[in-house]
């Protein structure tokens, strides 16, 4: 294995959750298609060195998220510029939580929820690189 290649997400309002990761986040749009035979969108994002597929599909069963459900805790983003990326997304009308320290690292994060509540983390790196 080499490398995550992508991360897949099931939005249960698909306008809204493309919305969201397109434009409030600014993934961009790899490709776009309606599955007719699955009455379901697909949207692949570009997210650096992986890709978010963005599904849709009719009446998706709810997830247990909090707290601390078994399966996929969270997605975290890497980001340079914490505070930046608190006031874009805080400006969008996204709540982000307290910025909080990792005690074994030393780098700042903090968390917000995408529009199912799906647990997102913002986590600061010193560069790009990092």
């Amino acid at each position: 294995m080499h490398a995550i290649h992508h991360i897949a997400i099931i939005g249960s309002n698909y306008a809204r959750s493309r919305r969201f990761y397109h434009e409030v986040l600014g993934f961009p749009i790899i490709r776009e298609i309606y599955r007719e035979e699955r009455a379901s969108w697909k949207c692949d994002l570009d997210a650096g060195n992986a890709q978010i597929e963005l599904f849709s599909f009719p009446s998706p069963p709810p997830r247990p998220s909090r707290p601390e459900a078994c399966g996929l805790r969270h997605l975290a983003f890497a980001v340079t510029d914490l505070d930046g990326e608190i006031t874009r997304l805080e400006a969008a009308g996204v709540e982000c939580e307290p910025i909080r320290i990792d005690p074994y690292t030393d780098r700042r994060f903090t968390f917000f929820a995408d529009p199912d509540g799906l647990p997102l983390e913002l986590y600061e790196m010193a560069g790009p690189n990092d």
